[in-house]
C-alpha cells in the first residue's frame, strides 16, 4: 500500500513533535503524539515497558534531572504500511545537561486515529557501539 505524501508529512511531524513537547515540559500534551494505551518499550534501559500516556508522563517526571535537556530526531524512515498502521524508524540524539550526547533508534508503530496519526508502540534502543558490533575485515 502506498502512503500519500500528506500522511508521510503528518507522520514525520508527529515523530518530531515528541522532542519539542518533552523539552518544553509539555508532558500534558503527550496525547498529541501517543495513543492513550501506548506501549513505550524501555527494556534496553532496564526499565521494561511503560503502558499508557499517564504512566509515560509519570516515568518522565520520575527521571527528573536525568532526562536529556534536548531531544533531536532525524533519519525518519516510513516503512511497511498495513491498512491504518505504519512502521516508522528514526534516530534520536539526546543532549544531557553536562553536554554529553547519546544516540538511540526509535522503532515505532503509528496508527491512524480519526483524521490524524498517533504512535501506539515505541521501542527505544540505545546505540552504544559503532556499526552495531559488526566487525569489518
Amino acid at each position: 500500500m502506498t502512503l500519500p505524501l500528506e500522511d508521510r508529512l503528518a507522520i514525520t511531524e508527529l515523530i518530531s513533535l515528541h522532542g519539542h513537547l518533552v523539552d518544553d515540559g509539555q508532558l500534558d500534551r503527550f496525547e498529541e503524539v501517543f495513543t492513550s494505551d501506548v506501549v513505550y518499550d524501555l527494556t534496553a534501559y532496564g526499565q521494561g515497558e511503560v503502558t499508557g500516556v499517564a504512566a509515560l508522563r509519570e516515568a518522565a517526571l520520575a527521571l527528573g534531572a536525568a532526562n536529556p535537556v534536548a531531544h533531536h530526531v532525524t533519519n525518519v524512515v516510513i516503512g511497511e504500511v498495513t491498512g491504518n498502521e505504519v512502521r516508522v524508524r528514526s534516530k534520536g540524539l539526546g543532549i544531557m545537561a553536562d553536554g554529553s550526547c547519546g544516540s538511540v533508534t526509535y522503532d515505532d508503530t503509528v496508527v491512524r486515529v480519526g483524521m490524524g496519526w498517533r504512535v501506539s508502540r515505541r521501542t527505544v534502543s540505545p546505540r552504544r557501539v559503532p556499526l552495531n558490533e559488526t566487525s569489518r575485515p
